[in-house]
């Protein structure tokens, strides 16, 4: 039995499946969702004593006080220069294509005068204090940490927070080398909604934040949502995607593990293929079945596809890129000849690599660009973390005398129309003024 689905757009149900095997069921699980107010509360309530008890309640680690809990920095850059000198390279070589990247997005202060006088622009300020959820324990994401960290120093964050759970006391020393090549200002030994709590509201001794970034599990994801709108939020992020789109010029084996980076996350990860040539998706059906036996996470692969995955044919690859915009994939791949003129059709997509030498995994680690992607089709209107979510714009308008009687009367007639009469006055009182100060 193959492991991975087979449809076709020549099909009358094509539709209808394909509207399937993309829904995701993004409905909160009420324990989840009540356990998590819960949490909220009540370090909002109790600060400190709160993270001290749900600290030793979920990762078993004692302390005295909150600031025991605090990882310093000098342990940090013990566990940066005992990497492996190979490890080490590799996180910095990312770190510094990360940063590069990243350079490019920062957005300026900008304006223009007109040819009354009136300055108008905006003016482009970096958030004080920004969070950062990392996972702790056995799960090492490093290059979450580079990802969310780096892109908001080069917006010129002052202090980037760093939380991460430490069960049994299990400091990953991978995560803190990430932490002190990434430019971490400082970290923190707790996790789960409580850290996500205390970054919001703030405790005794965490000073809150003003914006949450990163991954987690279930109840990270519950906290981050319920406390949008008193700090900002990266993302609710769902499964991981890959899209491919080929047009049989790249070897077999290399589509099918491009399909297996993204199942191998969970479950629940999608992996679809999108080519014309019917030979060709046998190929790629015979070579995941030959390599699957082979990976470490050859069940969570199986399931993946078995559940969510599919091998499509269809009639030609404008018709792949049709696909390609209503699926709005997190990660899209084009690995065809001439990649660009495909890649011109494309609308909707998180990330797109080009080419047959541009798998997705080198965007997950080292390619520049952040793996901090929107999925689930939001790619329609979202887009990937940058320097811009780490950045804020305020307006500037610095109105002439000259200017307030042109614009004074228009805003008056706009007010007086709406019935705001304070509006009204507010802009006429600058009319013919007797001062002259502009």
């Amino acid at each position: 039995m193959s492991s991975i689905k087979r449809l076709s757009t020549q099909s009358e149900q094509f539709n209808p499946t394909l509207r399937t095997l993309l829904a995701f069921d993004a409905s909160q699980d009420e324990s989840i969702e009540r356990a998590t107010a819960d949490i909220l509360r009540h370090v909002q309530a109790n600060g400190d004593q709160a993270l001290l008890d749900y600290t030793q309640r979920f990762d078993r680690v004692s302390a005295a006080s909150v600031a025991a809990l605090e990882i310093e920095r000098h342990e940090w850059l013990a566990a940066r220069d005992a990497l492996p000198a190979d490890q080490r390279k590799a996180l910095e070589a990312a770190a510094e294509r990360v940063h590069r990247y990243h350079e490019h997005q920062r957005a300026q202060t900008w304006s223009y005068t007109e040819d009354d006088g009136t300055v108008l622009g905006q003016k482009i300020t970096p958030l004080d204090r920004v969070g950062l959820y990392v996972p702790g324990g056995k799960a090492a994401y490093p290059s979450s940490v580079l990802m969310n960290a780096v892109p908001a120093k080069v917006a010129g964050v002052p202090e980037v927070i760093m939380v991460t759970p430490t069960p049994d006391g299990v400091r990953n020393p991978i995560v803190l080398a990430a932490a002190a090549i990434g430019g971490v200002d400082r970290v923190w030994g707790i996790g789960g909604a409580q850290a996500v709590a205390a970054l919001a509201y703030g405790t005794a001794t965490i000073a809150p934040v003003d914006k949450i970034v990163g991954p987690g599990n279930a109840y990270v994801a519950a906290a981050k949502r319920r406390v949008y709108g008193t700090v900002g939020i990266d993302m609710i992020a769902g499964p991981s995607e890959i899209l491919i789109i080929a047009d049989g010029s790249t070897p077999a084996d290399w589509i099918a593990m491009d399909l297996f980076s993204q199942a191998e996350h969970d479950e629940l990860a999608q992996a679809i293929l999108l080519c014309p040539d019917l030979a060709y998706l046998d190929e790629v059906e015979a070579a995941i079945e030959r390599l699957l036996p082979s990976m470490p996470r050859a069940g969570i692969i199986r399931t993946s596809l078995g559940n969510r995955g599919a091998l499509i044919h269809v009639r030609d690859l404008d018709e792949a890129c049709a696909i390609a915009n209503d699926i709005a994939a997190e990660h899209l791949e084009i690995s065809t000849r001439n990649p660009q003129q495909w890649a011109d059709q494309i609308r909707h997509a998180g990330a797109i690599f080009l080419g047959r030498y541009s798998s997705e995994a080198l965007g997950d680690y080292c390619a520049g660009p952040n793996h901090v992607l929107p999925t689930s089709r939001t790619a329609r209107f979202s887009s990937p973390l940058g320097v811009y979510d780490f950045q804020k714009r305020s307006s500037l308008i610095h109105v002439s005398q000259e200017g307030a009687q042109t614009l004074g009367r228009v805003a008056a007639t706009l007010a007086y129309g709406e019935g705001l009469q304070a509006h009204a006055a507010s802009a006429e009182y600058r009319l013919n003024p007797a001062d002259t100060e502009s």
